[in-house]
């Protein structure tokens, strides 16, 4: 750059401010994590999550109320506040859109209010998930053009891959090495300093953005191909009428088992960033052919698992036409209340084919959310009573302590009848549930 940064000295003397773009699952454990360190701006456009932030209440769960009510952020929805900072971090999300293809507004519109406020001096680091070139290619090209300001030359740009696991107590912003990326190696370094401060398992500096931005795609499409192995697995062994959770067992005392397991690939990572590395592949005139079927298998996990609900049902002796199914969880995965991109829908809506009535029950998940983004409403699970089978789609904690009692009273009591139990994830004991007369079936 054509002036010498001194960003990381001005922000540990509090000379400037850090700001976090978007305050989600991503952007708010941050945001907490650096105001131990330094003094940071959490920007939301969101005026209801910043007003709730700002009352010490963390929808997202990921740092809990008291360290929001405990922490120094100075919390925003209006941009002005942005003109004290020096160094932004954007960690918007990135979904795709009803096509697949990626949605870049939130990113795009993300860079223009950040323009609006771009010093020179000033550092830009990206953290959401994007294909390889967007940093550079779409990016930074906003930015100069809304600041009239000259990247390398005016302001530094870098790229660091966000890698927090919504719902995972073990796996935070301080124990997770970070990937780190920048325009130049001047930049790559004020931007490793700055991550330092806070990512005690260090940083790995990758030698440009593009790579920093394809190692993402990369991790997710890893996990992604290996869970649809595990599920294609699964749909087979179902016909061959064998428990691939006792096959999983077998496998992995093998001492090179990867340890993955079939089940349900939503959320705003898996089941999304794969469709990036798809997009960018076919504008170098690449079909992806193992990536595509991957994500096909996962996708079709949900009715699938729909359909081996009602055969069980029929095997059972159940009226399907008006039965009613109680399905416990809804959100992306376990002990979070995130719903983005959820596959429990695709149950929901295949049982509904059927017209089977189905009652919906997730502690964890934000019931106003719910029932805004996806016209849900929730049933508290003592209120569930009468149902002819039970799903577990998501492996909540709350789920995993009851005993088979407390399952028992959300049947029928109807001794003739069998209790079918669709055990998704394999939280209950197969012979256990077996001998306590449930129809048992497990994914």
């Amino acid at each position: 750059m054509g002036i010498k940064m001194t960003i990381y000295e001005n922000l540990i003397n509090k000379k400037d401010k850090l700001a976090i773009i978007g305050l989600g699952y991503v952007g708010l454990p941050l945001a907490v994590s650096f105001a131990e360190k330094v003094e940071v701006i959490g920007f939301d456009i969101n005026q209801r999550k910043i007003e709730q932030y700002r009352q010490g209440m963390d929808e997202t769960k990921e740092v809990g109320n008291s360290r929001i009510k405990l922490s120094s952020i100075e919390f925003a929805d209006d941009e002005k506040q942005l003109q004290e900072v020096k160094f932004f971090i954007v960690a918007v999300p990135t979904p795709v859109k009803s096509d697949k293809t990626p949605e870049l507004s939130p990113v795009k519109g993300a860079c223009e209010i950040v323009g609006r406020h771009l010093q020179k001096g000033s550092v830009v680091v990206f953290e959401s998930t994007v294909y390889p070139g967007v940093t550079e290619d779409v990016c930074i090209p906003i930015l100069e053009q809304v600041s009239g300001l000259i990247c390398g030359q005016d302001f530094g740009v870098g790229y660091s891959p966000e890698r927090i696991n919504p719902g995972d107590p073990v796996h935070r912003v301080h124990n997770i090495v970070k990937i780190v990326s920048g325009i130049n190696k001047e930049i790559l370094e004020e931007i490793a300093k700055v991550y330092e401060l806070v990512v005690k398992e260090g940083v790995y500096r990758a030698s440009s953005i593009k790579v920093a931005e394809a190692a993402k795609l990369a991790e997710n499409a890893q996990r992604d191909i290996n869970i649809a192995f595990m599920n294609e697995l699964a749909v087979v062994f179902e016909r061959m009428g064998i428990c691939t959770y006792e096959v999983v067992q077998a496998m992995n005392t093998k001492w090179n088992a990867l340890g993955f397991t079939p089940g349900l690939v939503g959320g705003h990572c898996i089941g999304v960033d794969p469709y990036y590395f798809i997009y960018k592949a076919s504008k170098m005139n690449y079909h992806s052919p193992l990536i595509s079927a991957g994500r096909k298998i996962n996708n079709d996990m949900g009715r699938f698992i729909a359909d081996i609900t009602v055969k069980q049902m029929i095997q059972a002796g159940k009226r399907i036409k008006g039965s009613r199914v109680c399905i416990l969880g809804v959100t992306f995965k376990e002990n979070c209340p995130d719903i983005r991109n959820t596959r429990v829908l695709d149950i929901i809506a295949r049982l509904r084919e059927f017209e089977i009535q189905t009652v919906i029950v997730d502690p964890e998940a934000n019931e106003e959310e719910l029932e805004m983004e996806y016209g849900i409403k929730l049933v508290p699970l003592d209120e569930v009573k009468e149902v002819d089978c039970v799903i577990v789609a998501v492996a909540h904690e709350a789920f995993q302590r009851l005993e088979v009692e407390a399952y028992d009273s959300l049947f029928k009591n109807d001794t003739s009848e069998e209790k079918v139990f669709i055990d998704v994830k394999s939280i209950m004991d197969r012979e256990e549930m077996k001998k306590n007369g449930y129809s048992y079936w497990s994914l």
